[in-house]
Order: structure tokens, then sequence, then C-alpha cells
């Protein structure tokens, strides 16, 4: 099976670890919004510094917006594999699809290294 159309790169597992470190340091220092709701207002309000989303959600036109909107408004988005460790990276039990980092706090130098190396990948 194939990635789903709203993965607009191929990430290695290697960016995937250091987004979820990121999103770590982000949950005990920082603020961050969990859901699609959520992530969206965030980026439409241009609070969002990093928006990160699972794979294996299903169906996956619930997220298909959400690359284009970041596009639209300069924010780095990244994917991680599981819905379950992004709830859990983020800080809590269940799966989200999600999720925007809206301040980074102690994530700050992470973020801005996984911005770059994001860059990169969509050129």
């Amino acid at each position: 099976m194939g990635k789903p159309a709203f993965v607009k790169f191929e990430q290695t597992k290697d960016l995937a670890d250091k987004v979820y470190e990121a999103l770590e340091l982000a949950r005990n220092s920082g603020k961050m919004r969990r859901g699609v709701n959520e992530t969206t207002k965030a980026i439409e309000r241009g609070h969002a510094k990093l928006v990160v989303m699972a794979e294996d959600v299903t169906p996956e036109e619930i997220l298909m917006h959400l690359p284009i909107l970041c596009q639209e408004k300069q924010v780095p988005f990244a994917y991680v594999p599981s819905k379950l460790e992004l709830g859990k990276a983020s800080g809590i039990e269940v799966p989200t699809s999600s999720v925007a980092v809206t301040e980074e706090g102690e994530a700050k130098k992470h973020i801005s290294d996984l911005s770059s190396k994001i860059k990169a990948l969509l050129k």
C-alpha cells in the first residue's frame, strides 16, 4: 500500500524520530493544539510553528487540506507513521491525527532544525 494522498514528501525514520523528540520537548515546556480542527485554527490564525500529521489516518481526506494550508501560510509540516505515537508524544493517551505546536518552549532549536530539513525535502 502506498502513501496517503496528503503526504507531500518521503520522510525518513530518523526525521520522524526527531519530530517525536521535538514534540515531547514542546509538550513539557511549550503549548500545542491537538486534532484536525484545532490544528487548522492554529494555522489559519498564524499561531502554528510546526504541524505534524499521522500517516495512518482514515479516511485520509480528513487531512488533505493541511499540507496546502501549511504551504500557503509558510508553516513547516512533517509526517509521522502512527497516530497513536503522535498522541503519546503530544501528551495524551489516545490517538490524534494532527498536532500544531503553537509555542515551542525548549524545543525552539529542534523545531528550527526540523524546519530547514523539511524545506529541503519540499524542493
